[in-house]
């Protein structure tokens, strides 16, 4: 291991309470960075409640109608105001969520320039748990140049969250690429 490449393990320890034990959302969604929300399929599927937030974009990292997956779609949004994404991705250590990192980083950082900078996004999963703050680590890494040990622990501070770890591995690739190319 090089001096700069992180272990899944290091990750772990991040995510961890002071006994060793992941803990589950407290919350349905929570801001974790400024305009950026990451939570449950709950309040995706609540359109109301995601106009009194003043989302005005949703990125669902679970799309499709398996019991892993929410089921909604840009149908689903119509009329609402609200501009839809969806990604079907499967919560599973082999399942490969870096395909998604540039494509997920792209749409969140269109979100937040949406109406001059007033865009709120809403990054969800079924549990807002693993895939969601997966890619919004990416999203963070690729547009802040954040390190993936600075912006785990940044969205952690703010929401319990557990990243499967294949999705973990992936976050450590990308971030030794992006030290390798000199963007971080």
């Amino acid at each position: 291991m090089t001096e700069y490449e992180v272990s899944v393990q290091q990750l772990n320890d991040l995510l961890t309470d002071e006994s060793g034990l992941y803990m589950m959302p407290s919350k349905d969604f929570n801001e974790v960075y400024p305009k950026i929300y990451v939570g449950n399929m709950c309040v995706a599927t609540d359109v109301m409640r995601l106009q009194r937030l003043g989302v005005t974009h949703v990125l669902n990292a679970a799309e499709g109608n398996s019991l892993m997956h929410v089921n909604t779609n840009a149908e689903f949004y119509a009329g609402t105001g609200i501009v839809y994404h969806g990604m079907p991705a499967s919560d599973t250590d082999h399942f490969d969520l870096s395909v998604y990192f540039e494509e997920g980083a792209d749409f969140i950082q269109k979100a937040l320039a949406h109406k001059n900078g007033k865009g709120q996004v809403y990054v969800h999963c079924r549990e807002g748990y693993s895939r969601s703050p997966s890619l919004v680590i990416a999203y963070l890494m690729l547009r802040h140049k954040m390190d993936v040990r600075t912006a785990l622990a940044m969205i952690r501070q703010k929401r319990e969250i557990g990243p499967n770890d294949g999705f973990l591995r992936q976050l450590c690739q990308l971030d030794d690429r992006l030290v390798a190319e000199g963007k971080l």
